[in-house]
């Protein structure tokens, strides 16, 4: 199972649509649940205190935990479909935290097995949402020898 918590909902209909669709696809291969957690807005520091809170109501011990950092590992498509792979052998719940405007706790980040980056760039959460939903896809279709757009 892949399980992916993320502060804050989704309030373009595109980019719902975007997620319906990469849902879909990515239900052929394994069971995705999402989960959203209120963003706060409060100073910085009680933010991410309440957001950490609302995300460690949703995270088991038995999971892998890939924490989205800017200062996280950058890897290629190839190298994240491997890594999926080889976690998915040895765990069965892979959990991916993406954080909010501030984002995310330190309490969180030392929980990671694997800190990714997909950026130094940032990005709004609601946008990078669809973006690791496509990774999490290709890397699908990359592991099972499936054709896929480059």
């Amino acid at each position: 199972m892949i399980r992916i918590i993320c502060v804050g909902k989704i309030k373009e209909k595109y980019l719902e649509d975007a997620i319906l669709e990469y849902e879909k696809r990515i239900g052929k291969y394994c069971k995705l649940e999402i989960i959203e957690v209120r963003d706060e807005n409060f100073d910085e520091s009680k933010t991410l205190l309440k957001e950490r809170d609302s995300i460690m109501k949703y995270v088991q011990d038995k999971d892998y935990i890939i924490t989205m950092e800017i200062d996280g590992n950058q890897i290629s498509s190839e190298e994240f479909a491997k890594k999926i792979d080889s976690i998915q052998s040895t765990n069965s719940n892979i959990t991916f935290i993406i954080g909010g405007s501030y984002g995310l706790h330190p309490d969180i980040k030392a929980l990671s097995n694997y800190k990714l980056s997909f950026s130094k760039m940032t990005f709004p959460h609601q946008l990078f949402r669809v973006i690791l939903l496509e990774q999490i896809y290709r890397a699908f279709k990359i592991n099972n020898n499936e054709t896929y757009h480059k």
